[in-house]
């Protein structure tokens, strides 16, 4: 039961880490529509909460094995 726990909490820390990562680099969205633009903006709390819970099941997975 812990190698599951473990495996499946490594896998999901890099996973979260990865899609924080992505957010945060990936452009964001704009229309230009004759003399309408619209340009989407955003902050980056859910990319950085992200990639803190992606760490976060990073160490709780490394911890697994030390037990």
């Amino acid at each position: 039961m812990n190698n599951v726990l473990k495996f499946v909490l490594l896998i999901l820390g890099i996973g979260l880490i990865g899609y924080g990562l992505y957010t945060l680099i990936s452009p964001e969205f704009s229309i230009d529509a004759g003399p309408l633009q619209v340009k989407a903006q955003g902050d980056n709390t859910q990319s950085y909460a992200m990639i803190g819970f992606g760490v976060l099941a990073l160490i709780g997975g490394l911890a697994f094995k030390r037990r």
